[in-house]
C-alpha cells in the first residue's frame, strides 16, 4: 500500500536534464531475471550514477553529499517519458525519493508516479527558481510541500501554489492506491450495477448464461 502523504519538508536535489526517460532511471536489464522489490534503489538512475567500472560517479548531484540524502527531486521537463515502466518507480521509493517536482511529467509516467509519490507541477521558471535555491544553499535549505494546502515553501521562503487532481490528491493524503480508492466506492458501484440489472435484465441475463 502507497504511503500516507500529507506534508514533508527535507533535503531536495536539482537533475535538470530535460527528457530523463525511464532506462535512465532504471535499466531493464535491472528488472528482470533475479530482480527483486526492495532491492531496486541501488539500480536507480544507474547509468548517471556509477561508472564503466562499477564505481560511483562522483560528478552525479545524488552520489554528492549532502544530497545523498535527499528525499525530493527537481527535474527537468517531461520526466520519465519513455516506456510505461512501473520498476522505476519502485527504484525511485526505494532509493528514499518521496515527491518530484517537475514542470511536467510523461503521460504514461505520471500514473504510475502518483501512487507512490507526490507528483508536483508548477511552472518552469518557478522549477528553475527553486532548482538555484538549491544550488546557492549548496543543499542545506530545505524545501517544505504541504500537500493539504497545496503549496510549496522554497528554502528561502517563497511560497508557491500547485494544482493537484483532486483524486490523486485525495489517494496520496490517504495513502490509497488507484484499487483502494474505487473500493471506497463500492457501494455506489453495486447500487449502480443492482439498477442496471433492474433497467435492462436482458444484458445480465446474457451474461450468466455466457
Amino acid at each position: 500500500m502507497p504511503q500516507a502523504f500529507t506534508r514533508l519538508t527535507a533535503m531536495a536535489a536539482p537533475i535538470m536534464r530535460g527528457n530523463i526517460d525511464t532506462d535512465v532511471i532504471i535499466r531493464i536489464e535491472r528488472l528482470v531475471g533475479n530482480a527483486v522489490r526492495g532491492t531496486l534503489g541501488k539500480w536507480a538512475f544507474g547509468s548517471l550514477r556509477y561508472l564503466p567500472d562499477g564505481s560511483e560517479n562522483p560528478e552525479f548531484i545524488l552520489n554528492r553529499e549532502p544530497y545523498r540524502r535527499a528525499e525530493i527531486l527537481v527535474t527537468g521537463p517531461n520526466f520519465g517519458c519513455g516506456s510505461s515502466r512501473e520498476g522505476a518507480v519502485w527504484s525511485l521509493q526505494e532509493m528514499g525519493i518521496r515527491a518530484i517536482i517537475g514542470s511536467g511529467f510523461a503521460i504514461s509516467f505520471s500514473p504510475l508516479l502518483s501512487e507512490r509519490h507526490s507528483p508536483i507541477v508548477v511552472d518552469k521558471e518557478i522549477v528553475d527558481g527553486l532548482a538555484a535555491e538549491i544550488e546557492a544553499t549548496q543543499g542545506s535549505g530545505r524545501i517544505s510541500i504541504d500537500l493539504e494546502a497545496q503549496t510549496i515553501l522554497s528554502p528561502s521562503g517563497q511560497q508557491h501554489h500547485f494544482e493537484i487532481d483532486p483524486r490523486r490528491r485525495a489517494g496520496l493524503l490517504e495513502g490509497l492506491d488507484e484499487v483502494l480508492l474505487t473500493l471506497k466506492r463500492d457501494h455506489e458501484i453495486r447500487a449502480f450495477q443492482a439498477a442496471d440489472r433492474d433497467a435492462r435484465p436482458w444484458i445480465h441475463f446474457a451474461r450468466t448464461q455466457a
